[in-house]
């Protein structure tokens, strides 16, 4: 990785590539401790910096990375020119803040990521049991395959003994993907539980909130107390300026802050 460090007048003091482990890092920043702030643009690979500048002590901060694009962007880039571009920013005071999501609680949020790509693919063999009735002009299948006991008698749908064996390979691979959801979800409900029980037991209050959703709201939004208005919470969660815009008219002319923790 590319570390490149400025100081307050904006000089390269170090601007090198070096290997991604705790030991070199900590050796290249040796000399600059005593004031170092750390920026890194949010990819991937993040969590174990973030970790160990927080159990050294060094002032860590994760910057958007979609924002930043938009701030820097360039023709030229690569990884040595992003890493001055960083380091200018973060100097600058034009660093796009994002959340360094605490270890606790990431991993089992990651976890649920991956659950949700696995619903995803799931999702994929269910359509593409539908299609292959529409692709042979067959008869529409009246049942919804989400649900096992309706996928028992599904292959013989199909009378080409090839293509029922293509349905058949679905059918197995969803059976499949159902053992493993299931586990997985149970699995995650438990970690849930003693991570914040609570909360979780209000989530599910709430009305149309069911066992999922409520998984999915606890770990994606971790802490309500970080968006510091409505319009913020809106903007993470994707919804529309136009809606955030006539909640925010409806409300009041100013929004209310979001400050009880959920």
């Amino acid at each position: 990785m590319f570390l490149c460090i400025l100081n307050g007048s904006g000089e390269v003091l170090l601007h090198r590539n070096i290997a991604t482990s705790p030991d070199s890092f900590l050796k290249a920043v040796a000399p600059f401790r005593d004031d170092l702030v750390v920026g890194v643009e949010c990819m991937f690979a993040w969590y174990w910096l973030a970790d160990l500048c927080s159990k050294e002590g060094i002032e860590f901060i994760l910057g958007h990375a979609l924002f930043m694009k938009a701030v820097h962007g360039g023709k030229a880039k690569n990884d040595k020119i992003d890493s001055h571009k960083i380091a200018v920013l973060l100097r600058g005071g034009s660093f796009p803040v994002a959340y360094v999501y605490p270890p606790k609680m990431r991993s089992t949020r990651d976890l649920l990521r991956r659950r949700n790509h696995l619903v995803r693919k799931r999702a994929e063999l269910l359509a593409h049991i539908q299609n292959t009735a529409t692709q042979y002009n067959l008869p529409e299948i009246n049942v919804n395959l989400s649900h096992e006991c309706n996928r028992k008698e599904v292959d013989k749908h199909f009378p080409d003994t090839q293509v029922r064996k293509i349905v058949q390979v679905d059918l197995a691979m969803i059976d499949a993907y159902d053992d493993v959801l299931k586990a997985l979800e149970w699995d995650i409900e438990k970690t849930a539980r003693v991570h914040d029980k609570h909360a979780l037991m209000l989530l599910r209050s709430i009305q149309g909130v069911g066992r999922i959703l409520s998984l999915v709201i606890l770990y994606e939004i971790h802490c309500i107390e970080r968006f510091d208005t409505v319009q913020d919470f809106a903007s993470y969660a994707g919804w529309s300026n136009a809606s955030t815009n006539r909640e925010a008219r409806r409300r009041g002319p100013v929004a209310p802050r979001l400050a009880t923790p959920i």
